[in-house]
C-alpha cells in the first residue's frame, strides 16, 4: 500500500475573522492511499489552536509512510495515532479506499440507508456589527446563520443581525472569547433575540462556571470537545457538542462520538474546518443523523473541487463516488 501527501491552499472569497484571528486561505493537507491501482482519498485541516500545522502534519505522515513500507496494518496504525487532523485525512482515505475497492458506497459498507440533502447553517465572520448586518441582510434567505462572536460587543453584533435576518434562525460561536462575567448577561440576551444556542463561550477548561449558573440558552462544546473520551467530564456543563473530524481524529471516530453523544441525550451539531467538499463528505454522512449541521466551508471558498458537493442556497446535496466513498 502507498500514500502520496500534498499541501494544498485555497483561496476565501473574502477574508474570514473569528476571535483568534484573520484567514485568507484555506491550508489543507489532501492524502491518497492507493493499493493495486484503487485510489483513496482524504482531507484535514491542521489547526494552530491543537498544536498543528501544515509542516507538523506532513512530517507526521512521513512516518506513516515509514510504517506503511514495514507491512503495518492501517487499522493498527489508526488505533496508536492520537486523534487530530493526521489521523483524520488516514483515516477517512482508508474509508474511500475500502469502499471503492468493493464497489460500494460508504453508507452500504455501515448497512446504513443512501444519503440524504441536508441543510447547513451559513456563517458570518466577525466584524463590525454594521458590517454584519450588511452580511445577515445579504444572506437572510437562509434558514440557519451562525454567528462569529469575540469578547466584545457580543450582543450588539447579534441584535444586528436579527436586524438583517428576521427570519433566519440564529446560533452563535464564541470560540472561547467570553469573559466569565459576561456569561450569563449574554446568555439572556441572546435567548431574548432568538438565538438558538451558544458555542463554547469559555476557554476549554476554564468553563466550571457553565455548571454553576442559569442557562436560558443551550451551550455546546466545540474546542473542548474532541473524542467520545470527553463526554463524561462534558456532561455537567454542556447542552451539546460540535463534533468535527479534524477533532475527533477520523469518520470512524466521528461515528463513535454521534451514538455515545445519543445515549447521553447530548444534541449534535456536525461541523468542519475550513476546507473544500472532500473534507466535508464524510462528515455529511455523520451529519445524517445531527439536530444541526454547519459544513458551508466550501461556500466560503473562491473556488471548490470540480467534483465537489453541489449546493443549492444552504441545501447540501448527496454526492457521487468520484469525490468520496
Amino acid at each position: 500500500m502507498k500514500l502520496l501527501v500534498n499541501s494544498e491552499s485555497w483561496l476565501l472569497k473574502n477574508p474570514f475573522t473569528i476571535s483568534r484571528g484573520t484567514r485568507t486561505h484555506a491550508e489543507v493537507v489532501t492524502v491518497s492511499l492507493e493499493e493495486d491501482g484503487v485510489f483513496g482519498r482524504g482531507e484535514c485541516t491542521p489547526y494552530a489552536r491543537y498544536g498543528e500545522s501544515i509542516e507538523s502534519t506532513v512530517m507526521e505522515f512521513q512516518g506513516v509512510m515509514q510504517q506503511l513500507r514495514t507491512g503495518k496494518p492501517i487499522a493498527q496504525l489508526l488505533e496508536e495515532m492520537k486523534p487530530g487532523a493526521t489521523r483524520n485525512a488516514l483515516d477517512c482515505a482508508w474509508w474511500d479506499l475500502r469502499a471503492k475497492q468493493a464497489g460500494k458506497r460508504v453508507s452500504d459498507l455501515l448497512g446504513r440507508p443512501a444519503m440524504k440533502s441536508v441543510t447547513t447553517a451559513y456563517t458570518l465572520s466577525l466584524a463590525s456589527p454594521a458590517e454584519m448586518e450588511e452580511n445577515a441582510r445579504a444572506n437572510a434567505s437562509r434558514p440557519l446563520i451562525k454567528i462569529k462572536t469575540g469578547g466584545e460587543a457580543v450582543v450588539e453584533i447579534v441584535a444586528a443581525v436579527r436586524r438583517g435576518a428576521p427570519e433566519s434562525r440564529l446560533v452563535v460561536d464564541a470560540n472561547e472569547a467570553w469573559r466569565e462575567e459576561e456569561v450569563e448577561r449574554n446568555l439572556d440576551a441572546l435567548a431574548d433575540l432568538g438565538v438558538s444556542f451558544v458555542e463554547q463561550p469559555l476557554p476549554a477548561g476554564k468553563e466550571a462556571l457553565l455548571g454553576r449558573i442559569r442557562r436560558r440558552l443551550p451551550v455546546f462544546a466545540d474546542e473542548a470537545f474532541h473524542t467520545s473520551a470527553d463526554l463524561e467530564a462534558l456532561l455537567p456543563l454542556y447542552d451539546g457538542i460540535n463534533i468535527k473530524l479534524d477533532k475527533t481524529g477520523g469518520f470512524s471516530e466521528g461515528l463513535c462520538a454521534i451514538r455515545a453523544a445519543r445515549k447521553r441525550d447530548l444534541s449534535v451539531l456536525c461541523g468542519c474546518m475550513l476546507g473544500t467538499s472532500l473534507a466535508m463528505a464524510p462528515m455529511m454522512i455523520v451529519a445524517q443523523e445531527a439536530d444541526y449541521v454547519d459544513l458551508d466551508a466550501p461556500l466560503l471558498l473562491a473556488s471548490d473541487r470540480p467534483e465537489g458537493i453541489r449546493f443549492e442556497g444552504s441545501v447540501m446535496h448527496p454526492f457521487g463516488p468520484e469525490l468520496w466513498g
